[in-house]
């Protein structure tokens, strides 16, 4: 299920016309952690007959043939191998998805011989086939080192919301900076005009990367700004790495709370 233009949609079923991503040799990892502060065991909740990990793990194939679980938590390895997806384990000392990231990329089969690797969270099931091929297509471009998803934000409230990062992109559609706070700032226009006078962009938080560059980015220091915003893009961005974003019409329904699910389960037919 997603959200376009505040319309809760079913999910929409996608075939990329050359089995996958135009040539471009590309795995979807998907980070799921059993440990978490306001949802513990959040990947083996059942939402209808499946579990929210096997629900990730079927849109992601809708797109891509190499789809991988990375986890710390056998029981969701078990979950995994139990209907029929593959699962890499890695270290319990991860303090964030892209770490883990990383370390599977290097224990899949072949992993750092592909082109693309894609970060899909595992708090969201009903993420759109379409969304991971709009990063895929990003990677056409040879110079392309990361790439994520943008929307167009709808609401003022969302431009003053800082639990939704803004970003600002340039000519060439790279981001320019990420923010909690308002990205322009509108001189001079009343702040009731602003999403009147200026298209501002939401963060969609799905990544895309070359493998090489995944690796380097775990070796980076954290930056001033990264510590300042709490936004890991940051600390690329500062360290000189570029993020080629793509926009998007869906927001995707991200599970963090039994309240979340609660709200899924009440609003869609399964």
């Amino acid at each position: 299920m997603q959200h376009k233009d505040n319309k809760i949609i079913k999910p929409q079923f996608f075939k990329s016309p050359c089995g996958g991503f135009r040539g471009l040799n590309t795995t979807v990892i998907i980070p799921a952690r059993y440990a978490s502060t306001r949802f513990p065991g959040k990947p083996l909740v059942k939402i209808g007959n499946k579990s929210m990990i096997q629900r990730v793990y079927e849109q992601a194939q809708q797109v891509v043939n190499s789809v991988w679980v990375a986890t710390d938590d056998h029981r969701i390895q078990a979950e995994v191998e139990n209907f029929g997806g593959k699962c890499i384990m890695t270290a319990e000392t991860h303090t964030s998805g892209t770490d883990r990231l990383a370390e599977a990329i290097t224990k899949i089969p072949n992993g750092m011989e592909c082109d693309v690797v894609i970060n899909v969270q595992g708090d969201e099931p009903f993420i759109q086939a379409e969304q991971i091929q709009q990063l895929i297509d990003l990677f056409e471009d040879e110079t392309t080192q990361i790439a994520t998803l943008i929307k167009p934000i709808a609401h003022s409230s969302d431009i003053w919301n800082p639990n939704k990062p803004k970003v600002v992109i340039g000519n060439r559609q790279q981001a320019l900076y990420f923010s909690r706070s308002p990205i322009p700032y509108l001189r001079g226009v009343d702040e009731n005009e602003w999403l009147e006078q200026h298209t501002y962009f939401k963060h969609i938080g799905i990544y895309a990367y070359r493998p090489q560059v995944l690796c380097e980015l775990t070796k980076l220091e954290r930056t001033p700004l990264e510590i300042a915003e709490s936004l890991e893009q940051l600390r690329w961005l500062e360290h000189g790495y570029t993020i080629k974003t793509a926009q998007t019409n869906y927001e995707s329904l991200a599970v963090d709370t039994p309240e979340d699910l609660e709200y899924i389960l009440q609003t869609m037919e399964i």
